[in-house]
């Protein structure tokens, strides 16, 4: 079987309505990414007031500027409205949701599947930063529309 290189970080791993809020809400942000700083702060807004967003946002636009600038590999990306989510996406979203509760070593190994040595730390420390404010706009969320106790898992 020929490794299909197309594929590359566009493979789907996981449908958008199964992640967790917080990484859901991650993995919008970076597709709203290239609508420009508008998108994303139209979408973190609600769940955090301007004043967090915006931190929020210049945290994102850290992590972002490493990974478009010096990413092993350009980012791949579903479209906005896509229901499944790529491989690099929930990689990303993963990586800021493990920076986000602290575990800094094991952020900084899946960052290294994105860049190169030298910007993991910082690339981590502002992952931290926005992972930190994307996961109390995930609560709120997810507090806002609580799963029903009798959901059908399969």
């Amino acid at each position: 079987m020929k490794h299909d290189r197309e594929m590359v970080g566009a493979f789907p791993v996981a449908a958008m309505d199964r992640l967790p809020g917080a990484e859901a809400l991650v993995v919008r942000c970076l597709r709203g990414w290239s609508d420009g700083p508008e998108a994303v702060m139209a979408l973190l807004t609600p769940a955090l007031g301007p004043v967090k967003a915006r931190a929020c946002l210049r945290a994102l636009g850290d992590v972002m500027t490493i990974v478009l600038r010096h990413g092993r590999r350009p980012m791949i990306r579903h479209g906005a409205r896509c229901s499944c989510v790529g491989s690099d996406e929930a990689i990303f979203a993963h990586f800021v949701m493990v920076a986000a509760m602290g575990e800094r070593e094991d952020a900084m190994l899946i960052a290294s599947l994105l860049v190169d040595g030298p910007l993991l730390l910082p690339m981590t420390e502002a992952a931290r930063q926005a992972g930190l404010y994307l996961y109390q706009a995930g609560l709120r969320q997810e507090r806002a529309f609580p799963e029903p106790a009798s959901v059908t898992r399969h």
